[in-house]
């Protein structure tokens, strides 16, 4: 049978042990603080690095990977003797990390299947496993592909922000919205619909926050099994609570499984600021 890879982006969140066990291949992209350029990860650009250099007013943004950078990873593979690549990245809306994977895939002999996943952390993350899952009951790199494509359109992601003025300062929201939202004193919920940053809702208390975020979970469930992920900015203990509520109120479509929660990606921070909390509920194939 054709060996078939799949890569992703360091967005998706997939623990390291994961990665590797699933023989997923991981490109990091970049943040920029004050004048240093660290890749994401633990060795690199962390949570906790960038939570600090936006409370000290230091300077965060980030970069996609050069197209080298993914050129060389399908080399690399090819030379190992791979026959086709699944890559599969966040939302290309949002950032052009799709356009380097697309880029690359032209300066290589086999066939690359990149893949716009729609959507930004665990949820890619969870598209990239599908795509796995398929190549592990021995489907095509196309198949992979699609499967791929389908579980991060099935996917909703939903958030809650301190402030809306972070995703202002990187072009992820309009300035009159930001402004809006400071000058009322909301608690902004905010989605990815179509690849891109949009508002869901306006509340008036983190508390509410969280009980919404919990409430527009549970209905995107249904009766549905899911995979369930709450990811948070220097914000753990609302984060956990939520985990909590949505592991005792989804449990029948859990099917045992827990509710993972954990610290938000370097990158995907620096756009949305300390105190963020996340959920994402995808269903399964």
């Amino acid at each position: 049978m054709p060996r078939v890879v799949v890569v992703t982006d360091s967005t998706a969140s997939l623990p390291a042990e994961v990665a590797q066990a699933r023989g997923i291949r991981v490109v990091p992209l970049q943040v920029v603080i004050g004048a240093r350029v660290l890749d994401e990860g633990p060795d690199g650009a962390t949570p906790d690095v960038v939570a600090q250099a936006l409370r000290d007013f230091v300077p965060v943004s980030t970069s996609r990977p050069a197209p080298m950078l993914f050129a060389d990873l399908y080399r690399e593979l090819e030379a190992d003797g791979v026959d086709e690549i699944v890559s599969i990245h966040l939302s290309g809306e949002m950032s052009g990390t799709f356009e380097s994977a697309q880029l690359a895939a032209l300066e290589v002999e086999l066939p690359v299947h990149v893949v716009d996943s729609g959507q930004v952390g665990i949820a890619t993350g969870y598209a990239a496993l599908t795509a796995a899952d398929v190549l592990d009951a021995g489907g095509t790199g196309q198949e992979a592909a699609e499967a791929a494509l389908a579980r991060g359109e099935a996917a909703t992601s939903l958030f809650y922000v301190d402030t809306l003025e972070y995703l202002r300062r990187g072009g992820r929201i309009g300035a009159a919205a930001a402004i809006l939202g400071s000058a009322l004193s909301v608690k902004p919920l905010l989605e990815i619909a179509e690849g891109k940053v949009v508002p869901r809702e306006r509340v008036r208390t983190a508390s509410r926050a969280l009980a919404r975020l919990a409430d527009l979970a549970v209905e995107v469930a249904g009766d549905q099994v899911v995979d369930v992920s709450v990811a948070h900015l220097a914000n753990g203990d609302r984060a956990a609570e939520l985990a909590a509520i949505l592991a005792e109120r989804l449990a029948e479509g859990l099917e045992g499984r827990e509710v993972m929660c954990g610290e938000l990606g370097a990158v995907l921070g620096a756009h949305v600021g300390p105190g963020m909390v996340a959920v994402c509920v995808s269903p399964r194939p």
